[in-house]
């Protein structure tokens, strides 16, 4: 028998769903285990697994492996479907190009400064909203929004037709961002993205792994 996939995440971490959608679309199936990254002292569950601090993690055997890319890198390689990684240069380069900017540009604005001031703190936490910290992020989103609208305007990648690991990593972050409803207002500026995410956001396994679903 193969050795099971287990999977070691935090239950709101952008990261950790991320996984779970390519899990769903690739048609693994894995262990959960829920660990805290914020925990003060540190979390012992994830302590086990990793010395980073950092979710995913993911398990398979003797292996142990951090880093959402390289998690989605490995579950597309073992998976019997159809890769996720375009065999076309400037198709894989482009997916390359995305997923560096969902990681530097994307996760620290679009997420963390205007989603976590502007949702997860008040509606999740019970906390208060920041709405300065929110109009300075949808600011600082706009070059990121921009070439992304860009790279799918052009059609090789954020089409909606063929699914790649780009889209795995951003749409769950698109997802977190609009929730924010000044940030669906200005996502109207982006033609090529609103179509992506017209086909994107409608999928059944991103629809079904969502961990704000019941917010």
């Amino acid at each position: 028998m193969a050795d099971p996939l287990r999977l070691i995440g935090f239950e709101h971490s952008v990261y950790t769903w991320a996984v779970r959608f390519a899990l769903g679309e690739m048609g693994h199936v894995a262990a959960y285990v829920e660990a805290n990254p914020f925990a003060d002292p540190p979390d012992p569950v994830l302590a086990r697994y990793t010395p980073l601090k950092r979710v995913p993690v993911l398990q398979h055997g003797d292996l142990l492996l951090t880093e959402t890319s390289a998690i989605l890198r490995y579950l597309d390689a073992i998976s019997d479907g159809v890769s996720m990684q375009p065999d076309d240069p400037i198709a894989a380069a482009q997916m390359d190009q995305i997923i560096g900017i969902v990681d530097a540009d994307v996760y620290p604005v679009m997420v963390r400064q205007v989603f976590s001031p502007g949702f997860y703190t008040p509606v999740v936490l019970g906390g208060e909203r920041d709405d300065a910290r929110v109009t300075e992020g949808l600011e600082g989103a706009k070059p990121a929004l921009g070439l992304l609208d860009r790279i799918a305007g052009e059609g090789r990648q954020l089409s909606g037709a063929v699914l790649s690991l780009a889209d795995i990593q951003l749409a769950p972050m698109m997802a977190y961002f609009l929730r924010v409803e000044a940030a669906g207002e200005m996502f109207k500026r982006y033609p090529a993205l609103v179509a992506w995410w017209q086909v994107m956001g409608a999928r059944p396994a991103l629809r079904s792994t969502d961990p704000m679903a019941g917010y």
